[in-house]
């Protein structure tokens, strides 16, 4: 955990927030600027600040974000029409908190730029 971190802060319940699901290795809320009808975050409880720092052995932690994913994608009522999962490596890519997580977004038709 960082301790200057947002969702490591999140996760360890030093700043309260309304998780919509949460397990051992992560934890999902909306986003606070919904770019889309549905805008979900997937975080993982174990920090990486960027993808890039991801290695083999993270390989299984990826694997589950998108198995939560794809779960609240039928929660949320986005999985028969469809729904983008994205990823930001540094802030030329849009990424504003160094903490890992992945974006849901749905309930509208997306674009090539979302």
């Amino acid at each position: 955990m960082a301790q200057d971190c947002l969702f490591c802060r999140m996760a360890s319940g030093d700043i309260p927030s309304d998780m919509l699901f949460h397990d051992e290795l992560c934890f999902v809320l909306r986003d606070i600027h919904p770019r889309t009808p549905v805008h979900l975050l997937i975080i993982p409880r174990q920090h990486f600040e960027f993808p890039a720092n991801m290695t083999a052995s993270s390989e299984a932690l990826i694997g589950h974000l998108f198995t939560v994913a794809k779960g609240m994608a039928e929660r949320e009522g986005v999985a028969g029409g469809g729904y983008r999962l994205a990823t930001n490596q540094g802030g030329d890519a849009g990424q504003t908190i160094a903490h890992l997580h992945v974006h849901l977004l749905g309930g509208r038709p997306l674009g090539p730029e979302g």
